[in-house]
């Protein structure tokens, strides 16, 4: 079937699928730096393991080791993708130039200066996260801990990124989100729950207090439920995220990663109960298996469903901040990067020609809507997709594993 025949098809829904895909062109998708070097980044000894609830499994040849090599990497996928994608950075991610170095609550805008080249020759926005893990002053808690010098230097760390998103929104006029996120808590049951949440507050309002405009740099807070060594607590867990932002909503807005909630819980259902109240929201989007494993993101069901309400809600008139979080080191890190990348946009393009079904919602004609909501799952959604590739100029289906195979064996091998 051509995509003139699909177009047809779909026509007959109510469906305008040239509409759709020039609409999916202009969404942003943030593109998460640290699949490609296992969240390592180049502000510490690269060897020393991760702490703070992060882990990366495996040990795919070819890991990026340099700035360069991590560039040229990204270039690859951005080249493989359609779409409109933003650069969505860490702060370990800091590049240094010979014989310089800065510590975390020292950062500044400089340091960052070699991506916003990056992203400007590329036409890219850039978004920005705080590292608030893997470094000595994690004892092990971080915002949270009741020692105030360490308090202070992840405070000053993220007021420094505060500075640092500013600038990058400035250079690069876009928005840039900058999610604030901890993996502060406990292996077993607390003596005190209270009181690392009201320092988490406090260090979370001192943050903020840093001066910034909030129509450019979007400053979020993101929950989490548990994770490796904090199994029992957390101090950010969703109810305090929510409620922090609900309470400072001219400042900050609240963000959910789809792996950092109960396996029977899902956010796609989060998603318009949080924009009933608040005007924006952002989302990782990721794969969990069973806890937050971040996985390389599927065409699954959740995938689908978190994309067709981002649609349906408004999200795409820039409602919903939409970025990747994952990090998988056991299969090719690049065809990662894409294939997530590529099933983000499959999903909200197969949201962008579901025929709106309110009607037969708010009839109660449940038969008929199960029965329309079935047989879209056979229509010829690949010929619209290999469609908004082609115009796109990026690789179908069929074509981009064979260009990352190459890259693997003439670049990647050759990395030790």
């Amino acid at each position: 079937m051509s995509y003139q025949e699909a177009k047809a098809k779909y026509a007959l829904l109510g469906v305008d699928t040239d509409a759709a895909i020039a609409r999916l062109k202009s969404v942003p998708v943030s593109l998460h730096c640290w699949q490609g070097d296992d969240v390592r980044g180049f502000d510490t000894d690269p060897s020393k393991p991760l702490t703070g609830g992060i882990q990366t499994t495996g040990n795919y040849p070819g890991r990026a080791r340099t700035p360069e090599e991590l560039m040229a990497d990204l270039d690859l996928v951005l080249k493989l993708c359609p779409g409109t994608a933003k650069m969505n950075l860490h702060a370990s991610y800091a590049i240094f130039e010979e014989g310089e170095w800065a510590d975390r609550d020292k950062l500044e805008p400089k340091h960052f200066k070699k991506w916003v080249d990056f992203c400007k020759e590329r036409g890219l926005g850039c978004d920005f996260n705080p590292t608030f893990f893997s470094h000595p002053m994690c004892d092990p808690l971080t915002l949270s801990s009741p020692d105030e010098a360490t308090r202070r230097f992840w405070i000053d760390h993220g007021k420094a990124c505060i500075r640092i998103s500013n600038y990058l929104a400035k250079e690069l006029g876009q928005p840039c989100i900058m999610n604030i996120w901890t993996g502060d808590g406990f292996k077993d049951i607390p003596a005190d729950r209270m009181g690392p949440r009201i320092r988490y507050k406090e260090s979370i309002d001192a943050i903020l207090s840093e001066p910034y405009d909030f129509s450019k740099v979007k400053p979020c807070v993101e929950s989490k439920v548990f994770g490796i060594g904090v199994e029992a607590y957390t101090v950010g867990s969703a109810e305090f995220s929510l409620n922090y932002a609900a309470m400072n909503m001219d400042k900050c807005i609240p963000l959910m990663d789809n792996g950092h909630y109960h396996p029977t819980e899902v956010v796609s259902d989060k998603i318009p109960a949080l924009l009933t109240f608040f005007p924006e929201i952002a989302l990782h989007i990721t794969r969990p298996i069973r806890w937050d494993s971040d996985h390389v993101v599927l065409l699954d069901d959740e995938t689908r469903e978190i994309c067709k309400e981002i649609v349906r809600c408004g999200g795409l008139e820039g409602r919903v901040k939409i970025a990747l979080d994952y990090f998988d080191a056991s299969i090719n890190r690049i065809a990662a990067w894409a294939l997530g990348f590529r099933n983000v946009q499959k999903a909200l393009l197969m949201a962008l020609i579901t025929p709106d079904m309110t009607d037969l919602q708010d009839a109660q004609n449940w038969t008929e809507l199960l029965v329309r909501q079935e047989e879209l799952k056979t229509m010829p959604f690949g010929e619209v997709w290999a469609e908004y590739c082609r115009i796109c100029g990026a690789p179908a289906d069929g074509e981009w594993f064979a260009v990352v195979k190459e890259y693997e064996k003439n670049v990647l091998s050759r990395r030790g």
